[in-house]
This record gives C-alpha cells, sequence and structure tokens, in this order.
C-alpha cells in the first residue's frame, strides 16, 4: 500500500513534545516531516526531574550519550527514592532500583532472608541490595559485574533544550505561537489542520497532542473522556520551587511525607528541585505553601507556579489520527517518578505501532489498551503508600490508611501477608524487588515462606552464603567513589 502518514504535527514542546520530536526524527526522519509548534507565552510544568531507569535504556536505542545528556541537564544520578515518615513518623525506607539477592526458579531471595531470620539469623534485607547500599552511603560509579542499576535526576527546562538540540539536528521544524483552532475533515472527523492565532494553517496527516493537562486535541477537540481516580490518589495540587544547593549530593530522590501531602527533594548537580503535593480536601494553598518554605535546605533561587491537577487517565490515548503523550495522555502523581517513562513509553508504543499507511482500528485499539495498563499498574503501586500506612495523626492519613483500594491491588497484599508470596504482572515496569522493598518498608509484615531453602541447605550453610554475599556487597560499595566525586570526572555540568 502506499505511504498515507508523510506529515506529522506535534502539538506542544517541552519534556513530551520533544522527547516525541527527538524519537520521531532519529529513526524515521527520512520518511516524515516533522514540524513541532510551541509557544513560549504558556509555560511547561517543567518539574520533572526525577526519572525511573527505564530512561537509560530509551536513550540508548536513540543514540543519546550519556556524559553530554547529563553535562547538559546539570544531571545526577537516582539510584532510588527514600520515604520518609510514610508509615509512621520517624520511618525511613529506601526503595531502590536494585535486585536483591539471587533467586532460586521455586521462589524469590527474601524467603532465604525469612527462612534464615527464622533461626536467629541477624541481618536486614537491605543488606543485599548493592544499589540500595551504595545510595545509603553517597557512593556511585558505573559497574557491570555486579551491574549497577540507575535513573537520573535533571533540570527539566534543560532536557527540553537538550532534545530539542537533537531534534532540529534531525530536521524537525519549530513553529513559534498559540493554536487557535483545530480543523477537522467534516465526513470523518479526522484532525486536518491546525489553525494558528496568527492565522497560518499548519496540515498534517498524524497529530500527536502534547499539550499537557488541556488535551488540546486529545480531549477539546476529539473528546476523550476521562477517568478520574481521586478517589483513590487524593492529592490535587502541588507548589514547586528550586533552591541553592551545596555538599554531598545523594543519589536519590526524597519523599518526605507530611500532613496533608508529601514533599520532594531531587539534588542536581548546581541546585536542588523540590515541592509539595497535596489534597486542598485538606489544605489550602497557603498553608501547603507555608510547609514548603519551613522545610527548604537553601535558599530559594526560583519559585513555580501552583499547579492543579486530577490523577486518572484519557480513557483513550490515541483516535482517529490523533494520539497524546505526557500530560495530555493522563498523570500520576510524581511518588515514583513515572511521569517520563510513561511519556517514553507512549512513544515506543507509537513508534513501534506507526501508521504509515493509514491508521486502523486494530492500531488504535492496541495502543489503548496497552496505554490504559502502563497506567493501572503504576496506579496501583502508588495507592500501595497511601493505603499501607499506620499513621492517623490527620485525617488525610487517616482516610488514606481506611480507603477502599482497587481489587488488583488488594490482591496482592492479601496474598503477600498471607504467603509471603510477591511477583512482578505482565508489562509491569515494577520488578519483584520494588513490590517488596515498599511492602516491608510500609510494614506489611508476610506471615508465612516458601520452605523451600530449608531443603536446599543447612542453617549453617544457609548464614555463611548470607554473610558472603553481604561482605561482598560491603566491599563492593567501599571501593566506589563519592557520588559527587563521580559526577565530576564523569559528567560535570557545562
Amino acid at each position: 500500500m502506499p505511504q498515507q502518514i508523510k506529515k506529522v504535527v506535534i502539538a506542544g514542546g517541552g519534556t513530551s513534545g520533544w522527547c516525541m520530536a527527538m524519537a520521531l526524527s532519529r529513526q524515521f526522519g527520512e520518511l516524515l516531516d516533522i514540524t513541532l509548534i510551541e509557544s513560549n507565552e504558556i509555560g511547561t510544568v517543567g518539574v520533572g526531574e526525577a526519572t525511573f531507569p527505564t530512561i537509560c535504556t530509551f536513550h540508548r536505542i536513540h543514540g543519546i550519550d550519556e556524559k553530554e545528556f547529563l553535562s547538559a541537564t546539570a544531571g545526577s544520578i537516582k539510584l532510588g527514592i527514600s520515604f520518609e515518615n510514610w508509615t509512621r513518623k520517624s520511618d525511613r525506607y529506601i526503595h531502590s532500583f536494585g535486585f536483591i539477592g539471587q533467586s532460586h526458579w521455586l521462589g524469590e531471595f527474601h524467603n532465604y532472608w525469612m527462612a534464615a531470620k527464622s533461626m536467629g539469623y541477624e541481618g536486614e534485607l537491605e543488606d543485599f541490595c548493592f544499589e540500595l547500599q551504595a545510595a545509603k552511603h553517597h557512593k556511585f560509579a558505573i559497574t557491570e559485574k555486579p551491574k549497577i542499576n540507575y535513573a537520573y535526576h535533571f533540570d527539566a527546562s534543560l532536557y527540553a533544550r537538550f532534545l530539542r538540540q537533537l531534534s532540529e539536528a534531525k530536521g524537525v521544524k519549530r513553529i513559534e505561537g498559540k493554536i487557535s483552532t483545530v480543523k477537522q475533515n467534516p465526513d470523518d472527523g479526522f484532525i486536518e489542520a491546525v489553525i494558528m492565532e496568527s492565522g497560518a494553517v499548519i496540515e498534517g496527516d498524524f497529530f500527536i497532542d502534547c499539550t499537557g493537562f488541556r488535551g488540546l486535541l486529545i480531549e477539546q477537540t476529539l473528546k476523550a473522556g476521562y477517568e478520574d481516580w481521586s478517589h483513590w490518589l487524593r492529592n490535587d495540587s502541588a507548589v514547586a520551587l528550586q533552591t541553592d544547593f551545596s555538599g554531598d549530593i545523594p543519589p536519590y530522590t526524597r519523599a518526605i511525607a507530611h500532613d496533608s501531602g508529601w514533599q520532594w527533594k531531587i539534588p542536581l548537580q548546581h541546585r536542588q528541585g523540590t515541592g509539595h503535593v497535596y489534597s486542598s480536601s485538606y489544605i489550602t494553598d497557603e498553608n501547603a505553601r507555608n510547609t514548603l518554605l519551613s522545610n527548604l535546605d537553601g535558599d530559594i533561587r526560583v519559585e513555580l507556579r501552583l499547579l492543579k491537577f486530577t490523577t486518572g487517565r484519557r480513557k483513550k490515548a490515541w483516535i482517529k489520527n490523533c494520539a497524546a503523550i505526557g500530560l495530555a495522555s493522563g498523570f500520576v502523581e510524581p511518588l515514583e517518578s513515572t511521569s517520563i517513562h510513561l511519556i517514553q513509553m507512549g512513544i515506543t508504543r507509537l513508534l513501534q505501532l506507526f501508521p504509515f499507511d493509514g491508521c486502523t482500528e486494530a492500531h488504535i485499539r492496541h495502543y489503548n489498551e496497552q496505554s490504559r495498563i502502563d497506567y493501572e499498574k503504576i496506579r496501583d503501586f502508588i495507592i500501595l503508600h497511601y493505603k499501607a500506612t499506620e499513621r492517623d495523626d490527620t485525617p488525610y492519613w487517616r482516610d488514606c490508611r481506611d480507603m477502599e483500594i482497587p481489587d488488583s491491588l488488594a490482591h496482592r497484599i492479601e496474598l503477600f501477608k498471607e504467603t509471603g508470596v510477591v511477583y512482578q504482572d505482565t508489562n509491569e515496569i515494577f520488578p519483584v524487588a520494588s513490590w517488596l522493598q515498599v511492602m516491608l518498608g510500609q510494614r506489611i509484615e508476610p506471615q508465612r515462606y516458601n520452605h523451600f531453602p530449608h531443603a536446599m541447605m543447612s542453617k549453617d550453610v544457609m548464614f555463611s552464603e548470607l554473610d558472603k554475599l553481604k561482605t561482598s556487597i560491603t566491599g563492593f560499595v567501599e571501593k566506589m567513589p563519592s557520588h559527587g566525586d563521580y559526577l565530576k570526572t564523569y559528567s560535570p555540568m557545562k
């Protein structure tokens, strides 16, 4: 069949728009005419500065040099997230990006640890995770044996600028201005063009909506509908700042629970990004800002605008000849730094299904179903942090603790409590180690474990093997440079 999709129009810039433009131009630049429309007058959210390890793979497949990227974005390394005050005040645990121990086909490694604990072994599960120990000691180096898993922190505005340079080098055309109206075909409703405030008409065969929460194309024009998850994830607001930062750079994000929400702290090479995510049903915007201001580590450099949002997803992320990427397709609060993952997962899937010969219902149904699964798996993991709390000191935390949760999550919690079984579902980004670290960190204690370790080795051998593994990890971490020193030599900011 002759190619029917030749001209692609991306509505909106920021991380989602320029990430889409970069990937599309690097893979299909010789096949497509790509135009991106953005307005300097429309600000971007610009606070998505922490990421998930899948970004490393995304960068590799699109040929992005890691040193160049980190230098251009003042980036630092992220080995996980430190959760503070979530289950009880003064509690702290790290959800790291590492694997824990060495598993057996009969069951995961934590069964060995639980078997040893039942016989008097002294040691915590976190002792057997390389990345977690490196994070605790503020160490980092790229290693292969053992291989270290990591993500990034970076300046979101600098990231968009970096991606724009890569995109324009591959022929992407940028048009400055605002879209005033969208022209649809009167017969089938497909988008034919967007009309600028200047009067210019930008025609296209396929349109990608990166207009953020507005969803200018996917919602305002094509009426996708929205599935609201605020009965599970109550937060609907955030206020963000940038502060001075000096001293040791921790290789992790901090997520600090407050009375009616939580605060992030993201260390970069030159500053710290911080913000308070909260529910306006429990605290006023003014008091939320005051909470943030009373928990700063340095002087304010930039104060960003107040953000309002509704957690959930578009019922359809692709309609006719338009697909939504990023905030235009949905929003799950940034607790586990999944926003950029969802952007890049959507981009990857769109590239794999790109409708060169025209959009088909099969394309669209498959894309929408996979998008739904992505969002729902992440949704459940984030709800876990709120549901599994023992805090009852404020109405916010009592309501989180007592809420009804999706059956899919209730099953996971019950299974782990009763049997110690934890699993990674199909098409799910969070591995067993992630579920395990968060459930144990939130004080969900399993009543049982699989006894296969007792059949594998004696008590003395089990204790000895665990000690060897722990000592090996400790030795590796001791030899690593500090995170800050590594960045100075590997990728100092430009």
